[in-house]
């Protein structure tokens, strides 16, 4: 009997455990961030946006790859399109395995994710500017 009554009370209990807090946290101030947690959601911010910026780029140089290809009056000039989405397979693949190295400098740690998240952000805008370079070549 016992038992059932303290069944409600537990439940109850887990309710307010599981149950999201009301309360947001504040975004951090990603010029001076202060604490590890604050550096590392700036660091996936950083990283958001450069990722923002290179798919922009990337669907503006297949736009123009496109193009190239449909003008092309031979078939040994096409394919510039499917040579810039290998590439960009390609270049993801090794950008991720090498930010996951990178995070290797504090494997476990709680600096781990910022370093991950701040290599890849950095070699997105290097992709970014390979990208625009392109384009700039071929106009």
């Amino acid at each position: 009997m016992l038992k059932l009554a303290l069944l409600p009370l537990l439940c109850g209990c887990v309710l307010l455990v599981d149950a999201p807090s009301s309360a947001q946290q504040p975004t951090p101030d990603c010029k001076e961030p202060q604490t590890q947690t604050d550096m590392t959601i700036c660091a996936g911010q950083d990283l958001a946006d450069a990722d923002k910026a290179l798919n922009a780029q990337y669907q503006a140089t297949r736009k123009l790859l496109k193009k190239r290809d449909a003008e092309a009056s031979m078939p040994d000039l096409k394919g510039g399109d499917e040579a810039l989405v290998k590439a960009q397979r390609a270049w993801i693949g090794y950008r991720d395995a090498q930010c996951l190295s990178w995070g290797f400098q504090a494997r476990g740690g709680s600096m781990e994710p910022m370093l991950v998240s701040s290599c890849e952000a950095d070699l997105t805008r290097k992709r970014t500017a390979e990208l625009k370079a392109l384009v700039d070549t071929m106009m």
